[in-house]
């Protein structure tokens, strides 16, 4: 059998998932890997059959996106080619986590594929996200479109979600409280950041995509993004500070850390990924302003504690989707 898994390489959580994902799908026949995009610091350890320079978002410094820095990196002409050019008809399977250049080769080839994500999640009417409708929701069905759906989010919202993917890596943690909190919020300026945090009696380790080497301003210190540190700084930390993501808010919640997260400005996915960990009881601010001390430190003096249920079900999943929808 031969199949092709797809990955969206704008951020960490598509390839972190992808990590967990590919040794199970390596087990039922010939894998060939695709990225396309161009924010990811995480990387896979199997080499790529493809890589794309795909179509993604660059993260600004003031909590969203960097609109001219995301325009100036945009090649729709190298799109379109690879859209058009990419071989498809001999795979008996094609697995798309959010991935927009196999999906839309897909679906001009008439190829049929499925989608492995957590975006895919919102195709149900019951995923959580604001009651103002936004134009994002046109990105959810038609930024990566496939044939079939397999969605993760943080509850079962309909039959074909499931709870996140927490990587072995995470599940198997030797945890601990050393009392300093771990904070990833890559649309916010280090400095920012440093501005805020250093005004607490609380050390921090913020993990910043902008920083080269580790450095230290009194309780706080900034290193660059790596796996290793960053999941040894998660394991012994109280709690983690970070954006509306996916992966990483649910890997805390899985861990029993505190959690407190900040949507990036203007990013619809996000803003409905923290209303869904808000009903979980998960605080949220909306952004970094004058009142963000005070949000801070009443988080830091809250020990309220959210258990979750996030089995170990990849495999099972891996195993009814190649089952399902392999066409051999």
């Amino acid at each position: 059998m031969k199949i092709l898994y797809a990955i969206q390489g704008t951020g960490n959580g598509h390839i972190s998932r992808a990590r967990e994902i590919v040794p199970l799908l390596q087990q039922y026949g010939e894998l060939d890997l695709l990225v396309s995009g161009t924010q990811a610091e995480v990387s896979l350890s199997q080499p790529l059959k493809y890589k794309f320079h795909g179509f993604s978002f660059v993260f600004g410094t003031k909590g969203g996106v960097d609109r001219w820095a995301t325009f100036k990196q945009m090649d729709l002409p190298q799109l379109w080619r690879d859209m058009h050019n990419l071989p498809l008809k001999d795979y008996d399977l094609i697995i798309n986590d959010f991935e927009p250049v196999s999906a839309w080769a897909c679906r001009l080839q008439k190829v049929p594929s499925v989608s492995l994500s957590h975006q895919c999640s919102f195709v149900s009417k019951k995923t959580p996200r604001p009651n103002k409708w936004n134009y994002a929701e046109w990105l959810f069905k038609y930024y990566s479109p496939t044939t079939y759906h397999i969605g993760f989010h943080f509850e079962r919202y309909a039959d074909f979600i499931h709870t996140p993917v927490i990587r072995s890596e995470v599940r198997n943690m030797q945890t601990s409280n050393k009392g300093h909190y771990t904070v990833y919020l890559p649309a916010y300026d280090d400095r920012t950041l440093v501005g805020h945090l250093s005004k607490t009696d609380a050390e921090w380790h913020i993990f910043s995509k902008r920083q080269k080497v580790p450095v230290q301003e009194d309780n706080v210190h900034i290193y660059p993004v790596n796996n290793e540190e960053f999941n040894k700084s998660l394991a012994s930390c109280t709690g983690l500070l970070t954006g509306g993501g996916f992966e990483g808010p649910a890997e805390a919640l899985y861990l029993q850390k505190k959690l407190l997260m900040i949507p990036m400005t203007g990013q619809y996915e996000q803003r409905c990924n923290a209303l869904a960990a808000s009903r979980l009881g998960v605080p949220v601010i909306a952004e970094i302003d004058d009142h963000f001390s005070a949000h801070l430190n009443k988080w830091i003096a809250d020990d309220k504690k959210i258990i979750v249920n996030f089995p170990d079900e990849t495999a099972q999943i891996v195993d009814d989707m190649v089952r399902k929808y392999a066409r051999k």
